[in-house]
């Protein structure tokens, strides 16, 4: 800010101008005795001089004795300090490596991403990182912390059996568990270790029959409200996706993924997950009956379970961790979904496609301070291309994983490597593989992107984390090529990644 300064001039004053430039003969008379005797004037003018002060100090003396004058005085004044922060801030070395050549490959479209350092998080490379993009698989990175916060990684689904309100009729009660299995004992679906409906089947029957002997079960009602059973596909995913055998409906009653095939990860799935459950219920049914328990002319029914109904039976899925691997190895979307839906529910929600907006990125942010500002969450598999997840969320999630705080070692620990496992078993290859390994990410596809997101230990020993995202419409799958190099060309950088 600038300031003005006021200066003040004292103007001389002068004489009164003469008529016709003429002196007066007083004038002239002085002039000319000064200009003759010059000595003269001065020692008189200096006798002068001397005489006045001397009377000056005389009237001095009065003037001080009658009336003392004031000495002003200044007061001493101390300059405020001038503030200094309290640390100051760690310059930041110059880098000098840069993956630019390989961030420009035209087969990655457009892409946006995120390097950052994961024990500083000091961010190396930035590509148009703080904007929402979709994140195709991805976001099973998102449901996995969400799901581990909110759950436990102990945590179990139940599938229940109760006492209907009426003679003759149990209730088969879902709670989201797409693993449980319709095969038979020594035979596994593709989540091993999954409860068998078999025994839940058993555990009814047995159980019935001490309650109500000699009234034969007659009629199943097959509970799926655990969230509202109808909001199970979100429009802006292609219905292909189910019939190819990617996903199922989102009920909270489903067995072995809903999938035709129950040993195949991509299976088609059928149009009612819930009444394809309660078929293979009442064949399980059937076959734990002694005799006389369960009506020949048994049917099925939907409602729901009446609070303070007595429980015949129950079974539980794998813990959570467990679930995460059976999960985000293979990418399976319908684990995916029930977990989102059941984070939802535990978190207060309704369980709903909409209520995932509010439960996720509230989970993330309060076990995490993941900032929610950008964070779009429309699903739970990422397959719908809605769904907006800026790549500066997803590395500083990928910080937490990584260092796997807060129980987030059982994510870490479930995620594909490089060569070794998962979707990354067969990527990362020629000249790539250099990285198998020493690479642990998330693959992501939907029609219109191709992704990866994760960490790495570089070539010079830093841990880095990072996401990358190509989006475009119709992009083909040489995406996933140019995703492996440009991660190799961080792996070489490491933390001599320039931003350049």
């Amino acid at each position: 800010m600038s300031r003005r300064e006021v200066r003040e001039r004292a103007t001389p004053r002068g004489s009164a101008p003469q008529q016709g430039g003429q002196e007066t003969p007083e004038a002239g008379g002085l002039s000319a005795f000064f200009r003759k005797h010059p000595v003269a004037w001065l020692a008189g003018g200096l006798g002068l001089v001397f005489a006045l002060l001397g009377t000056g100090a005389v009237f001095a003396g009065v003037a001080v004795a009658s009336a003392p004058v004031p000495v002003p005085t200044t007061a001493a004044t101390t300059a405020p300090a001038r503030p200094t922060p309290s640390a100051l801030p760690t310059p930041s070395r110059l880098r000098t490596c840069s993956i630019a050549g390989p961030a420009a490959d035209p087969r990655l479209a457009n892409l946006t991403g995120s390097v950052l350092r994961a024990d500083t998080g000091e961010v190396l490379w930035d590509h148009g990182a703080s904007a929402g993009v979709p994140t195709a698989s991805t976001m099973k990175l998102l449901i996995a912390s969400a799901a581990v916060a909110v759950l436990h990684p102990d945590f179990q689904i139940a599938t229940n059996v109760v006492d209907g309100s009426t003679a003759g009729t149990i209730v088969l009660v879902g709670h989201g568990d797409p693993t449980l299995s319709a095969l038979p004992t020594g035979q596994e679906s593709v989540y091993t270790g999954a409860p068998k409906l078999s025994d839940l089947a058993s555990q009814a029957v047995a159980a019935y029959a001490t309650r109500h002997p000699g009234v034969p079960i007659s009629q199943v009602v097959l509970d799926a409200s655990y969230w509202n059973p109808g909001d199970n596909w979100d429009p802006s995913v292609k219905q292909s996706e189910r019939t190819q055998g990617y996903q199922s409906l989102t009920t909270a009653l489903q067995v072995d993924g809903d999938r035709a095939n129950p040993k195949a990860e991509t299976s088609p799935r059928s149009t009612d997950p819930i009444g394809h459950a309660g078929a293979a219920f009442i064949a399980a049914l059937k076959n734990a009956d002694p005799g006389g328990v369960v009506d020949n002319s048994v049917t099925t029914s939907t409602g729901s379970a009446i609070s303070t109904a007595a429980g015949l039976g129950e079974v539980r899925s794998q813990p959570l961790r467990t679930l995460l691997g059976q999960m985000l190895l293979p990418s399976d979307n319908t684990l995916a979904e029930m977990l989102a839906r059941i984070v939802s529910k535990v978190s207060g929600f309704d369980g709903t496609y909409a209520s995932l907006q509010q439960a996720i990125p509230g989970a993330l942010t309060d076990a995490y301070q993941i900032p929610a500002q950008g964070l779009k969450i429309v699903d739970g598999s990422g397959e719908s291309a809605n769904n907006q997840v800026p790549p500066a969320a997803m590395t500083s999630l990928l910080r937490v994983i990584q260092a796997g705080r807060l129980n987030l070692d059982v994510v870490k620990d479930a995620m594909p490597v490089a060569g070794k496992s998962g979707t990354l078993a067969s990527r990362f290859t020629g000249a790539n593989a250099v990285v198998r390994g020493n690479v642990t990410a998330k693959t992501g596809w939907i029609d219109t992107e191709y992704a990866l997101a994760g960490f790495m230990t570089a070539a010079d020993g830093k841990v880095l984390v990072f996401a990358f995202d190509a989006v475009r419409p119709g992009i083909k799958s040489t995406a996933m090529a140019a995703l492996d190099s440009l991660t190799v060309a961080a792996y070489g950088c490491g933390d001599n990644l320039s931003n350049n």
